[in-house]
């Protein structure tokens, strides 16, 4: 598999996003949880450097950015490398393997991030068990989606315009 030095500028920009974008919210933590930043730059990183990329990306992020600033904490930042890393490999497989229609952005995205949300669900009940925590269905609908909606719906809203307007730069390396 050959990578260009483009895709490898794009996945490290994404990767830096990641643990940058973080800091516009961490000063009310409800809001970071409820808009999940660092989920936009691997969202992204899948259709712009491929899933490959993407996912090692995803996985990296959210613990370099614990190891260098303490947030997220433990076990937490592990869940979160699973999930990010399945967000960055199926918006990457998902945009593709569609044709490249504008739907097919809004497709790609929203599969990926139910992907990631039951990728998030199966890490937390693994993780969160052998620290001996109980992960429940209601504890999984509430992180995963009743006190999401709002990074969702930003996600939904933000991810494709950008995605789009790369593609109209001719910026996207995967195209």
């Amino acid at each position: 598999m050959k990578i260009s030095i483009r895709k490898l500028v794009f996945a490290a920009l994404c990767l830096a996003l990641a643990l940058v974008l973080p800091f516009l919210t961490g000063q009310i933590p409800q809001i970071g949880g409820m808009l999940s930043p660092m989920h936009i730059p691997i969202l992204l990183c899948g259709f712009l450097c491929g899933w490959p990329l993407a996912m090692a990306a995803g996985f990296i992020a959210p613990l370099l950015r614990y190891v260098m600033f303490g947030m997220p904490p433990m076990p937490t930042a592990l869940v979160m490398a699973f999930e990010l890393a399945a967000y960055g490999a199926f918006s990457g497989i998902l945009y593709h393997l569609l044709p490249k229609k504008t739907a097919n952005i809004y497709v790609s995205l929203i599969l990926a991030m139910l992907a990631g949300r039951v990728v998030y669900g199966l890490a937390s009940f693994v993780i969160l068990g052998i620290t001996g925590t109980q992960f429940t269905l209601s504890a999984f609908l509430a992180g995963a989606f009743i006190s999401a909606w709002p990074g969702i719906i930003l996600h939904i809203l933000l991810i494709p315009l950008i995605v789009i307007a790369l593609k109209k730069a001719k910026l996207m390396p995967n195209d």
